[in-house]
C-alpha cells in the first residue's frame, strides 16, 4: 500500500452519476427540511449531499495506518473537540499566549483547520500534517459502521464524542434551522415548484418526533453511539470514546488523555509552563466564539453551501435542553436511549 492516501480534489462527473443513481434507489422519509428526503443508507439516515461523499471515500480514501479520525454524530461537540485536538497536534509551531497572530484558529473556523471525510476534503493542503505536524487529522460524521472498509482494516486511531441525546436534538435542530435560512436562496437545486423563500425546518415539536423514531441526519442517534461503542470494546487501544459532559467537567485532563492517544504527550517542561491550560483557554466556548472570524457574520463557504459561521458556537451549555423540552419530552427521550443502550455497558 502508498504510504500516501488516495486523494481527489474533485469527484468526477461520472462517479457522482454513479452514486446520485445507488442513493436514488434508497427508501427514504421526508426529512427535517421540506425540500429534502432523508435516504435510508445502512440503518442510518442521510441527506443525499453527505451521502454521495460518504459513498465516494468508501470507494477511493485509503488512509495511512498513522492517522487520526475525529467521529461524532452532528452537533455533539464537534467544533470544539476540531480545535482542541488541532491545537494540541500543532502546539509546536505556534506560541499559545495570545500573542501569536497567525494561529489558524484566529483566522480559520475549526471545521476548516481539519478535512473532513465526507466532503472529500482529504486533498485539501490545509490539514494539521501542513502546519508542521506528523500527525494528519480529519473527521468525519460518519457511524463506524459506515466509514471506508480501508479504516477499518488500518490501525487508524479513532476519537468519537458523544453528547447528551436531548441536548444534542436541540442544537441540531437550532443548527438545521440556521443552515436552512441561509440555503433558501442559495440551493443549487431548489424544487422549482416550491417558493423558495417560504422553505423553512419543521417545527421542533414535529422534528422531535422524528428524532425519537430515529430519522434525523446520520440517526438513530443511539445507534450512532453504539456503533462505535461496540467498536471500542473490540479496540480499546485505537477507539477513544469523549463524552462532552465530560469534556466540561475536566478539560485539562482530556487534553492530556488526547496528546497520548494522538502520542505526542506533554513534557514536563509544557506542564510546567502551563501549556495545557493555554489549550484549554484558547479553545474554551467562550474565547472561540469571540474570535472575530467566529463572530463577525462571514460565510461558511468552503463546501459550497453558506452558513454564518457563528452558528457553530450557540450555546454549548449542558443540560440547555431544559429551555426547549418539556419534561415529559426529556423523560420520552431518556427512556427510548435507556432501551436502546441496555445491555451495551455504556450510559449518558
Amino acid at each position: 500500500m502508498s504510504s500516501e492516501p488516495i486523494v481527489a480534489s474533485n469527484i468526477s462527473h461520472e462517479s457522482l452519476e454513479k452514486y446520485v443513481e445507488e442513493i436514488s434507489n434508497l427508501p427514504k422519509e421526508q426529512g427535517w427540511r421540506p425540500l429534502k428526503d432523508l435516504c435510508l443508507y445502512q440503518n442510518f439516515w442521510f441527506y443525499p449531499f453527505f451521502l454521495q461523499g460518504a459513498l465516494y471515500a468508501r470507494d477511493h480514501f485509503r488512509p495511512r495506518p498513522t492517522d487520526i479520525f475525529l467521529c461524532s454524530s452532528m452537533k455533539t461537540g464537534s467544533t470544539w473537540l476540531k480545535a482542541l485536538s488541532f491545537t494540541i497536534a500543532t502546539r509546536g509551531s505556534h506560541r499559545l499566549d495570545g500573542s501569536d497572530p497567525t494561529i489558524p484558529l484566529r483566522t480559520t473556523v475549526p471545521h476548516d483547520c481539519i478535512p473532513f471525510l465526507e466532503f472529500n476534503e482529504y486533498s485539501t493542503t490545509t490539514t494539521v500534517a501542513a502546519e508542521g505536524s506528523k500527525i494528519q487529522l480529519y473527521a468525519s460524521h460518519l457511524p463506524y459502521t459506515c466509514l471506508p472498509k480501508s479504516i477499518h482494516d488500518s490501525n487508524c486511531r479513532i476519537v468519537y464524542i458523544c453528547r447528551d441525546p436531548k441536548d444534542t436534538f436541540v442544537s441540531l435542530w437550532f443548527f438545521l434551522k440556521k443552515f436552512v435560512s441561509n440555503q433558501t436562496k442559495t440551493d443549487p437545486d431548489p424544487d422549482p415548484d416550491q417558493d423558495h423563500d417560504t422553505v423553512s425546518l419543521i417545527p421542533i415539536e414535529e422534528a422531535f418526533d422524528l428524532f425519537c423514531k430515529g430519522i434525523s441526519s446520520y440517526g438513530p442517534y443511539w445507534e450512532h453511539v453504539l456503533s462505535y461503542w461496540e467498536a471500542s470494546k473490540r479496540n480499546p487501544e485505537n477507539i477513544l470514546i469523549i463524552k462532552y459532559e465530560d469534556m466540561v467537567k475536566d478539560t485539562g485532563s482530556w487534553v492530556r488523555k488526547l496528546a497520548e492517544f494522538f502520542g505526542c504527550g506533554f513534557s514536563e517542561e509544557e506542564e510546567e509552563k502551563g501549556v495545557v491550560e493555554r489549550v484549554v483557554e484558547m479553545c474554551s466556548f467562550e474565547s472561540l466564539r469571540d474570535m472575530e472570524v467566529n463572530k463577525s457574520g462571514m460565510k461558511h463557504e468552503k463546501r459550497g453551501k453558506e452558513i454564518e459561521s457563528s452558528a457553530y458556537f450557540r450555546k454549548g451549555i449542558v443540560g440547555h435542553w431544559r429551555n426547549y423540552l418539556s419534561d415529559e419530552m426529556g423523560k420520552k427521550i431518556d427512556g427510548i436511549v435507556e432501551e436502546k443502550l441496555r445491555g451495551s455497558g455504556f450510559r449518558f
